[in-house]
């Protein structure tokens, strides 16, 4: 657990001494669990995310941009209603609980002046958001509803009391001194991580590790100085908010983590490290609510083709034997006089042979001499036929599986404003039932938003995320000298650079978000294509997406993360 009660600590100072006093312009709720607030403050426009997710509950400054339902959901509109041109008195956390307070006043309908509490819990699967009206203590909604019967402790509804989650009971870390530590801490006991977190306030597991690390060899001597120093560097908001990587993972803080012994990275301030952490994961996490049955449906459809494949690979097999067939089946017919029901072979003479030398032909014990023949003469047809077909077959079946392969990719890739286009494009393509308005296809073309980078030189370079998006980006968006790139032989997004004659810095950059997003983006030294636009055409009757290009050039990238994320902030 990253996000404890000291971070807490952090982030609600942080936004106390930006947004105190500011007027808060405007609320969305972008998804189900989260809310966006932007907040007047000393003349600049401050976005706070208030996050109930399970899984990445968290409040802060965030500079992502996030995409608004057309119909604002009901708690969205209450909050509006009780909170769109208030003013933020003051921001500050409850104890040092997981628990940040937005104190807010503003006049009423009437005229009156109205005191509101907003107040954020983050509790994992228990996180929640609560409007609350002060001079009542009356919880006027929350984004989750919990009732008596779910929690005996309090009810999180319309109209009931706000009670606090209930206490811990553990002391307070920046209260503490040397000789509690010594007074709580048994260090015969070993352990003692996990007896830091059960007797002190806000410290999560992994504070603890990094207190008992510092500490070297931990005894009564070196922990109280190592706790004390920890806790100190937090008093003095000497904070220098990183992310460690270790063991395949990453892990955030208020400092750098030295017990993980991996690589960190610093950053300016908690939001700007939240949004790196952050970046594409609770994104991922809604994609995958959203597109439960698209995936299951894509997958299937790659499995059945794929499987499709090697059952007319076998049947090919099978065919190229047409010529033996035709061979057993004249042979029997020449010697059906020397032919019994019951046997289960017979060797012949083969007069095809220019040596005369006898063949082995199978028999079916349980047909008569002229059924066996016949059964031949069937099979050599079937095979004849089979073999016009069948390579046919196969080379649908493979652009079939390429084409599932690609979408499958592409929902990795997508963001929860792109699973629509890839429904869209699999009930035009017949295989799934409609379940949007129908539409002109002018107003479905005027949807289609591009991911927009900016290269170091300030080029554009714009990015297709799904196979609509590639066909608009490439047929429709790009001019015809424009530069086009993307992966060699392998699933990935259309990406062009809007420039005749960009920059070899700028071509190395757009073939990095090529191979980002694409199949290959763990991959390391990725072939990526590049070609002027007019090169590349889409051959008539092909799957969404599908082009071929010539007169190309190929480098070879890794794609990074941290150079999409700096691309993106530059646009």
């Amino acid at each position: 657990m990253s996000y404890d009660g000291l971070f807490t600590r952090a982030v609600a100072n942080e936004l106390a001494a930006l947004l105190k006093g500011g007027r808060i312009n405007k609320i969305h709720q972008p998804y189900k669990n989260e809310i966006l607030m932007v907040v007047r403050a000393g003349g600049v426009n401050h976005k706070v995310l208030l996050s109930a997710h399970p899984s990445y509950g968290r409040v802060q400054l965030t500079n992502d941009q996030y995409d608004n339902p057309s119909e604002p959901p009901m708690f969205c509109m209450l909050l509006r209603k009780h909170l769109e041109g208030y003013i933020i008195e003051d921001i500050h956390q409850a104890g040092l609980d997981r628990m940040i307070i937005f104190e807010v006043k503003g006049r009423n309908e009437i005229g009156d002046l109205s005191y509101k509490q907003l107040i954020v819990e983050i509790m994992g699967r228990h996180s929640n958001i609560v409007l609350v009206d002060k001079g009542r203590n009356m919880i006027l909604d929350s984004i989750k509803h919990v009732s008596f019967a779910m929690n005996t402790h309090r009810a999180v509804q319309p109209g009931q009391e706000y009670i606090m989650p209930p206490s811990q009971d553990k002391l307070n870390p920046f209260e503490a001194g040397e000789e509690d530590i010594l007074r709580r801490i048994d260090f015969n006991a070993g352990m003692l991580d996990k007896q830091l977190v059960s007797q002190f306030a806000g410290l999560s597991p992994l504070a603890a590790k990094e207190i008992v690390h510092s500490a070297g060899l931990a005894n009564r001597n070196t922990l109280p100085k190592a706790f004390m120093a920890f806790i100190e560097k937090l008093r003095k908001h000497e904070y220098l908010p990183a992310i460690t990587a270790a063991k395949g993972k990453e892990f955030f803080y208020l400092l750098p983590l030295e017990h993980l012994q991996g690589e960190s990275k610093t950053f300016g301030s908690t939001g700007e490290m939240l949004d790196r952490f952050y970046f594409g994961k609770a994104e991922r996490d809604r994609v995958k609510q959203q597109s439960n049955d698209l995936e299951r449906f894509i997958f299937n459809e790659k499995e059945k083709n794929e499987k499709k494949i090697k059952k007319l690979q076998a049947t090919l097999t099978e065919a190229k034997n047409a010529e033996k067939y035709q061979l057993y089946g004249e042979l029997l017919t020449a010697n059906l006089y020397a032919v019994e029901k019951g046997m289960k072979e017979i060797s012949v003479i083969n007069y095809y042979d220019e040596e005369g030398a006898s063949i082995t032909i199978p028999l079916d014990p349980r047909k008569t001499p002229s059924e066996n023949a016949q059964k031949y003469f069937t099979r050599y047809q079937k095979a004849k036929n089979a073999l016009k077909i069948v390579d046919e077959q196969i080379q649908h079946a493979r652009l079939e599986a390429d084409y599932f392969d690609a979408l499958y990719q592409q929902l990795e890739a997508a963001a929860p404003k792109d699973i629509q286009e890839i429904r869209e494009e699999l009930v035009e393509g017949g295989y799934i039932r409609q379940r949007q308005k129908k539409g002109n296809k002018k107003a479905q073309a005027a949807k289609i938003v591009l991911d927009r980078y900016m290269a170091s030189d300030g080029t554009e370079i714009l990015v297709g995320k799904n196979n609509k998006q590639n066909d608009y980006l490439t047929n429709k968006a790009a001019a015809r000298d424009d530069i086009w790139l993307h992966t060699k032989d392998i699933p990935g997004s259309h990406v062009v650079i809007r420039s005749k004659e960009p920059s070899e810095e700028t071509v190395m950059e757009a073939a990095k978000l090529a191979a980002y997003f694409s199949k290959a983006r763990n991959s390391s030294s990725v072939p990526v294509d590049f070609t002027k636009v007019r090169h590349v055409k889409k051959p008539a009757g092909a799957k969404p997406g599908f082009v071929i290009y010539d007169q190309q050039q190929t480098v070879y990238v890794t794609p990074d993360e941290e150079t999409v994320l700096s691309l993106k902030g530059n646009a």
